[in-house]
């Protein structure tokens, strides 16, 4: 801790650019170095402003300390720019953060094919489709799924990932201990305990509108390349895939109706050059011989039927449904209504939808969560049946 409290106190110091503090790194090596270093040593550094080198004379380290407390409390991983764990690939961006704060195991990052899925926050029931399908795709041929967790297109690509047993990397607007949006909890804790949560900010930030286009550059600097689902002409998300582009990442898009708002970002970079993405291996292909070992196509499928002589099966007992009791198991109101509407045969989604009356969004969104609570099961045509008895 005694190291890395120079290492907080560089990245958290106000009237500071990261430019500025790896450019002091370069020259220094280490924050601590920084830290003691007179006024004439710091001017010498390339680059270096009056008004900057006037910054460095705070040397309070106390909101350091409390920094390196509450992630030691929280059990968080601080990583810096020197630490072997640190990704080379994001290393090598132009711009990579000094200072990591992580939830979870980072995953061997440059070993793995890492994809970033992103895409807008109002997302249609196409992109939200489109971005499930994808990630779990990505994720079930062993790529690395990196998402920001935002609503719509990030989220749902995240549990697609999961759904598929992947791992997934989310890379966060504020703190990793700041929970946004708020109906995310249960998906940072399944994002942390699959892989991890990143951000360059320390925890107690809240994730202001600034820090998401500053932090698009981690997403796509994790990545070999960049997924659009879907966006506007307006988005976030083209932001990200602009990032990818400058680091010398591929970006992808899915294409989508032409008269379709959300769309028209994604038909715009296919347009201008993006690879087309319809289904996972329009993606992976290109980095099979570049990992080699690392991914497999996506052929999972239900077991075999046991045999104990030739064209003779076995028939074995159906096992009993286990049984939830609603009041204690944390569900949300969709969710039990959902519950409640289905049955053990399996239901269309839009005769859920109407059924329950409840929006589509809300539909897919509480299907998905139940099916990774295994309280659900989905079958062939988006058509899904109770996994569980209930009991009030």
């Amino acid at each position: 801790m005694s190291m890395l409290k120079y290492w907080v106190w560089l990245s958290e110091l106000a009237g500071l650019g990261n430019q500025t503090r790896l450019a002091l790194l370069e020259h220094f090596n280490t924050p601590e170095d920084v830290y003691y270093a007179d006024e004439g040593e710091i001017l010498l550094t390339e680059g270096m402003t009056r008004r900057e080198a006037d910054a460095l004379k705070a040397k309070d380290l106390t909101e350091a300390e409390k920094i390196l407390t509450d992630c030691e409390r929280l059990e968080l991983q601080v990583l810096t720019l020197r630490d072997a764990a640190y990704p080379v690939r994001l290393r090598s961006i132009y711009d990579p953060p000094c200072l990591l704060y992580l939830r979870g195991r980072l995953p061997e990052v440059d070993e793995l094919p890492a994809v970033a899925v992103v895409g807008t926050r109002k997302a249609s029931p196409y992109g939200i489709r489109c971005a499930e399908d994808l990630a779990f795709g990505l994720a079930d041929a062993g790529a690395l799924v990196v998402t920001g967790l935002a609503r719509g297109i990030d989220s749902m690509a995240a549990q697609g990932a999961l759904r598929a047993g992947g791992t997934v990397i989310g890379v966060l607007g504020g703190g990793v201990d700041v929970i946004y949006p708020k109906e995310n909890g249960w998906l940072y804790d399944d994002v942390a305990a699959a892989g991890c949560l990143i951000s360059e900010y320390p925890p107690g930030t809240e994730p202001l509108p600034a820090h998401f286009p500053i932090r698009n550059r981690i997403m796509s600097g994790l990545s070999v390349a960049a997924l659009v689902v879907e966006a506007p002409v307006r988005s976030g998300a083209l932001i990200t895939a602009g990032m990818a582009l400058d680091q010398g990442r591929d970006v992808f898009a899915v294409p989508g109706p032409i008269y379709a708002e959300n769309s028209k970002g994604c038909n715009r970079l296919i347009r201008d050059g993006a690879g087309v993405a319809a289904e996972p291996w329009d993606i992976l292909r290109d980095y099979e011989a570049q990992f080699p070992g690392k991914l497999r196509g996506t052929t999972r499928s239900a077991p075999e039927p046991l045999e104990t002589q030739p064209g003779q099966m076995v028939e074995t007992a159906e096992p009993a449904m286990p049984s939830l009791s609603l009041k204690g198991a944390g569900l949300t109101d969709d969710q039990i209504l959902l519950l409640r509407t289905l049955t053990d045969q399996p239901m269309l989604t839009d005769d859920l939808i109407e059924l329950t009356e409840l929006p589509t969004r809300r539909v897919l969104s509480a299907l998905t969560m139940l099916e990774i609570d295994q309280y659900v099961t989905q079958c062939s045509g988006k058509r899904y049946m109770r996994a569980v008895t209930l009991s009030e």
